[in-house]
């Protein structure tokens, strides 16, 4: 079965209750509890704008942690081979319809406070185009500027770099609920619908 085809039978898949666990509201809590850094700075209706493509980056980072190094000795490969389109041989390297190429990963990030805006943006810069096109529809640069200004945005990176999201702990129908569920809470408290601004079933079938 195809992955658009997955995505669009979970609301029907068997058990639904079940996947969408107590363990998903505990996730969610977690993640949503990264508001606590940002009141103050952020109106409450605003949270999502920071929370939201920081989970799609921080699974897209525990999905590829497996196969990091792989990908990049790969890239150095094909680089130094001149090849032209490395994009499907680096996707065979990652193991997944996405890439990222930074020799950075979510927790190095952590590694200099100084520089975590500059290592973030190189970092997003490092996936695949069609991982960036998900992630720049948050336009979450406006955000990580705004994190940077306000003294936020480290303490918040740091507290993502917490979350495991490895598809290990947190499966692919349990990522998609947990995503709904973050979507859920940021439309009560912006009085927008689901879909309006972060096609949630576009950034759903990248992070599954």
């Amino acid at each position: 079965m195809k992955q658009e085809e997955t995505v669009a039978a979970v609301d029907v898949t068997p058990g639904r209750e079940v996947a969408k666990s107590e363990t998903i509201r505990n996730h969610a809590a977690f993640i949503w509890s990264v508001a606590d850094l940002l009141r103050g700075d952020y109106k409450q209706s605003e949270y999502g704008k920071v929370i939201l493509p920081l989970t799609v980056i921080r699974r897209l980072d525990c999905v590829l942690e497996r196969t990091k190094e792989v990908v990049l000795a790969r890239a150095r490969v094909l680089e130094a081979r001149g090849i032209d389109n490395p994009g499907p041989a680096l996707e065979g390297a990652a193991e997944q319809q996405f890439y990222n190429v930074s020799p950075l990963t979510f927790k190095k990030l952590l590694d200099d406070p100084s520089t975590i805006a500059d290592s973030l943006s190189l970092y997003i810069g490092g996936f695949s185009e069609n991982a960036k096109d998900v992630i720049d529809k948050f336009e979450f640069g406006t955000q990580v500027e705004r994190m940077r200004r306000g003294n936020l945005l480290y303490q918040v990176v740091g507290k993502f770099a917490d979350i495991d999201l490895h598809p290990e702990v947190v499966s692919n129908i349990e990522m998609g609920y947990l995503y709904e569920e973050l979507i859920r809470k940021f439309s009560e408290l912006s009085n927008e619908t689901a879909g309006e601004h972060f096609t949630p079933r576009e950034v759903i079938r990248l992070m599954v």
